[in-house]
């Protein structure tokens, strides 16, 4: 069990990181620790969290510009922006269920592992594309701003952004500013019932290319289809079209996609209430939200080589998966150990990739590399990075040793 520091001011946090520095005593960053378990093993005897910097600092719904301390709870942001019609349009996941951890979510948490969910393929980006400037403490203990509240001001947002992803390994994170959007008024959700995963990867790719405006794009297999919405999806397995908007505009667009999917299989439309529950469970992972450890993989995938990919996987091993993203996000569970050899290997034969392992028991974490490995030129850039931002190294040291930032 490691020591928790839980730092009230930003200056405290910064006196703290310097006697580290000066100590050469590596530290393990976190905020909300609802990822705890994730990433190479990090070797540390104190941890240092973000969540006692909490609170929104700046808020105006007419800028759709919101700063808030890196600690502040994402249920807290969410409720301000919902009095307002505004929301996280890059929509975070909570990993919780899928990781089995206890902790909060925080902002800062959010933007440091780039969290974003089923809307990013389809409409609003990465959260790191909505992050407009951050403050954060550098290895030395010195406080650095990039970036501004301003959506015209670049200045240093080439800084913030690459923060976003870096897993507490560049800096710890003390302010974030981001960019928010007007929440949907409406949303509505296609479902195509019965289709293999080969034929559910070519519609969804197919009603994505159609001027429709989709923002989600899953499929959802037998084996997991009993998992949403308390088992009340008919069919074999769901291939999901999500629609968002103004009410008459979702109703008309809906009429359109069906009207377009109906030679590919049976037809259910979901109302607004279903389809928020539905793209809830789809964005947290709901069929593999156990505390089994068994082996969980995020594979980015090209969409056309989602289903070739698994079902080459499943000609080697025990495993289990749903699509998102139109088929680029696939969601990888293993019966057995996490096969990380086997599963890269066919992810080059498949036109590439990056599968990065989730969760796993403590041994098989020690002996998987949880980030796919970068080519050499890469990996040397990211390590002078980190060593102009982190001297010493002792910003969670290891845990993306020789691998890559989050995609």
């Amino acid at each position: 069990m490691t020591e928790l520091l839980t730092p009230e001011s930003e200056a405290e946090a910064a006196a703290i990181i310097a006697r580290h520095h000066d100590s050469d005593a590596p530290l393990r960053l976190c905020g909300g620790d609802t990822r705890s378990g994730f990433g190479n093993p990090v070797e540390a005897d104190v941890t240092l969290s973000s969540r006692a910097l909490s609170g929104i600092v700046a808020y105006e719904p007419s800028e759709m510009v919101m700063t808030a301390k890196a600690g502040t709870p994402v249920a807290e942001i969410e409720a301000a922006l919902a009095e307002n019609g505004q929301f996280l349009a890059f929509e975070p996941m909570d990993h919780r269920g899928m990781m089995g951890t206890d902790g909060t979510p925080t902002i800062g948490g959010v933007f440091a592992a780039n969290v974003s969910g089923p809307r990013r393929f389809a409409l609003a980006g990465a959260a790191r594309d909505h992050l407009l400037g951050a403050r954060f403490i550098n290895g030395r203990g010195e406080v650095i701003r990039a970036g501004g509240r301003v959506m015209k001001n670049v200045t240093g947002l080439d800084l913030a952004r690459l923060i976003a992803g870096s897993h507490g390994t560049l800096g710890f994170l003390t302010e974030v500013t981001f960019k928010v959007l007007p929440a949907p008024k409406s949303a509505a959700t296609l479902i195509v019932t019965d289709l293999t995963e080969e034929d559910a990867v070519k519609l969804l790719a197919a009603a994505m290319a159609l001027p429709l405006e989709v923002s989600g794009a899953s499929h959802l297999p037998y084996s997991v289809r009993s998992a949403f919405l308390n088992d009340g999806i008919n069919g074999d397995s769901a291939t999901c079209l999500r629609l968002e908007g103004l009410p008459e505009s979702v109703s008309a667009r809906l009429d359109k996609l069906a009207a377009y999917a109906e030679p590919f299989g049976p037809l259910t439309r979901l109302g607004d209430a279903d389809t928020r529950e539905l793209w809830r469970e789809i964005r947290d992972v709901a069929p593999y939200q156990d505390r089994s450890l068994r082996p969980l993989w995020r594979v980015s995938v090209t969409p056309s080589e989602a289903a070739a990919l698994v079902g080459a996987m499943r000609l080697e091993a025990a495993v289990d998966a749903f699509y998102d993203w139109q088929g680029g996000l696939v969601w990888m569970r293993m019966d057995g150990a996490p096969e990380a050899d086997i599963l890269r290997a066919l992810l080059k034969k498949h036109g590439g990739g990056h599968a990065t392992l989730m969760r796993a028991d403590p041994a098989a974490r020690k002996l998987t590399p949880a980030f796919e490995p970068q080519p050499a030129a890469v990996a040397a850039l990211e390590a002078r990075i980190r060593a102009k931002l982190d001297p010493r190294g002792i910003f969670n040291p290891g845990k993306m040793a020789t691998q890559e930032m989050a995609a």
